[in-house]
């Protein structure tokens, strides 16, 4: 145990060490979890805020009962528990490229992770998600060419600032075209992202969607003593 953080999990990855920690924020007096991609910070459960509009902003847009949907990017699991707290749901998969953020959850290391993996409406899938999303099978291995309500995306920092380079093909109007087939008529497609709205890419949603809106979402930033925000973009 370090007098600063604990690490609770760790492993070797094509991309480098991933690690999962936790540490109490003295200022708040309250435990957050952080992910590490060696030196890099992924996640964190200090600014949840937007994570959670992401479901509630996107399933907003939503039309119907009994919702199938798509969650882009497990993470810290916020996205998905948000979704989860819409009674319409009826199944949610969610899409994670890393072994070791599915493994934290199913050894339930993370806060609310039991009340997400026991839910049955939930099945978390170990894949790549633009891969997926740029196949004609889509995002259900036991269904090929299911179609779904809504996907929610959480991966990459933004549409311009991406994990990895093979993403950046999802973010044109092809790849947003390719996303399309697997939604149903009226579905929504719903993005995170850590910049503000961007008018290009705001332009290629339009392009690609009868209707897009871009949500910026607020929260408290202690370490600024200010306040901070994020983007949720919502096209339909």
């Amino acid at each position: 145990m370090s007098a600063r953080f604990e690490e609770l999990a760790w492993s070797e990855t094509p991309r480098g060490t991933i690690s999962l920690r936790r540490r109490l924020e003295p200022t708040l007096k309250v435990d957050v979890y952080e992910v590490k991609l060696d030196e890099e910070f992924l996640m964190s459960s200090l600014f949840t805020v937007a994570e959670v509009e992401l479901a509630r902003l996107g399933l907003a847009q939503t039309q119907g009962t009994d919702l199938d949907i798509v969650v882009g990017g497990l993470g810290l699991g916020y996205t998905a528990r948000a979704a989860l707290e819409d009674e319409r749901i009826r199944s949610m998969i969610v899409v994670d490229a890393m072994p070791q953020v599915i493994d934290w959850h199913e050894r339930q290391l993370l806060p609310g992770a039991a009340e997400l993996v026991q839910d049955p409406r939930t099945r978390l899938v170990l894949d790549n998600f633009f891969a997926m999303a740029a196949s004609d099978a889509g995002f259900d291995p036991d269904a090929p060419g299911r179609r779904f309500d809504a996907i929610l995306l959480d991966i990459d920092h933004t549409p311009r600032h991406v994990l990895h380079p093979d993403h950046a093909a999802f973010y044109t109007a092809d790849g947003l075209r390719q996303l399309t087939q697997h939604l149903k008529p009226d579905g929504v497609f719903a993005l995170w992202s850590d910049d503000p709205p961007d008018d290009e890419f705001s332009a290629l949603l339009t392009a690609t969607f009868e209707r897009s809106d871009a949500h910026v979402v607020t929260f408290a930033n202690f370490l600024t003593g200010g306040e901070s925000a994020n983007t949720v973009y919502v096209a339909r």
